[in-house]
């Protein structure tokens, strides 16, 4: 193991992914971590670019072999983990990794990476404000919101399991707290 890696988990809709592609527009060192999955791509998704996509098959094939760092059933047939050999993949080129991915699978990063990672909860400030978010997002089907919005209560109970929460309910805010962080942990 080498390198730093930066962990961003939050319950859908609280804004993670739009922090993360803001630190990643500040940091050319920092790359971000292609999660794999067995959800069917949402919206404009492209396999290798927000997710790598397989099927609930060779996913579980995937993690008998042995290849994941770690991987979550988030839902029936529905995984989601990060690959061994993206991990190496990345820190071959010496940068710094950065992963967007659910509080389970934010919780069992640090364990793995421990103090060469930071961990960073993204809070919304209200469930109301998710849904909110969500709906406005029009990627899911309002049954998909439903069960989004419902998770995010019991994830919300992982907040304390990371290294810090930064609540979101000013982006501009939330992105000048997000930038201070890394770059604290990045010139430690």
């Amino acid at each position: 193991m080498s390198g730093k890696v930066l962990i961003f988990s939050a319950p859908s809709g609280s804004g993670k992914s739009t922090i993360v592609n803001h630190l990643l527009e500040l940091h050319p060192e920092i790359e971000f971590s292609v999660s794999a999955t067995s959800r069917p791509p949402r919206g404009t998704e492209k396999d290798g670019v927000e997710y790598l996509f397989y099927s609930a098959d060779v996913f579980r094939a995937l993690v008998a072999e042995g290849k994941f760092v770690e991987y979550e059933q988030v839902y029936t047939d529905r995984f989601y983990g990060t690959l061994k050999s993206e991990v190496n993949r990345i820190w071959a080129k010496g940068h710094v990794i950065i992963f967007d991915v659910d509080v389970k699978g934010g919780v069992s990063l640090k364990k793995y990476f421990g103090d060469a990672a930071l961990s960073v909860f993204i809070q919304a400030p209200s469930i109301e404000e998710l849904r909110r978010r969500l709906v406005a997002r029009a990627t899911d089907t309002p049954e998909a919101i439903g069960q989004r919005v419902a998770k995010a209560a019991e994830e919300m109970t992982y907040a304390p399991k990371f290294d810090t929460i930064l609540i979101n309910d000013d982006l501009a805010t939330a992105f000048r707290e997000a930038e201070t962080l890394v770059d604290k942990f990045l010139n430690e």
